[in-house]
């Protein structure tokens, strides 16, 4: 069950990037932030993903705004899974799965392992002042976010 909605304060978190350096959700207000949980690094769906919003970059630097993604993989294989696909922004690793449980993304099986917990594929967009504005959760993970909506969201986020 999903434990935010649109207009509450986004739940702060620290997770490690892929370097293991501690990053805060609130290091990055003043600018909007499209959050991204991702399913797993390395699957086909994932990798599209994130390098949609890899090669929307210099757009979304132009509104304003940030993207962080995040998944359950650990920060090494992040950092991989960073490095070759040459994404230039953060990559968070919930590898105790404390944040996708706070915001109750949880999705207790992934490729037939039952029990297996990831995050199910998300975004979130959040305003300057840490406000969600738009929101999108899938339960099928080889399904792909609307990224013009996303768009659209962040040109009406303040």
């Amino acid at each position: 069950m999903v434990n935010v909605k649109i207009g509450d304060k986004a739940p702060d978190f620290t997770l490690p990037d892929v370097d293991t350096t501690p990053r805060s959700l609130h290091e990055f207000l003043g600018k909007k932030v499209i959050l991204v949980f991702y399913v797993s690094a390395f699957t086909a769906t994932c990798t599209k993903e994130v390098c949609n919003f890899r090669d929307s970059t210099d757009r979304y630097t132009d509104l304003d705004a940030q993207v962080i993604g995040v998944s359950v993989n650990d920060p090494f294989s992040n950092k991989e899974f960073k490095e070759k696909n040459r994404l230039p922004y953060p990559i968070l690793s919930d590898y105790k799965r404390d944040v996708i449980k706070k915001y109750g993304l949880e999705s207790a099986e992934f490729a037939g392992l039952n029990g297996y917990v990831v995050a199910k594929r998300s975004i979130f967009v959040i305003d300057q002042k840490g406000v969600i504005r738009y929101m999108w959760i899938t339960e099928n993970p080889a399904i792909e976010p609307n990224y013009e909506q996303i768009q659209q969201e962040l040109t009406k986020a303040p």
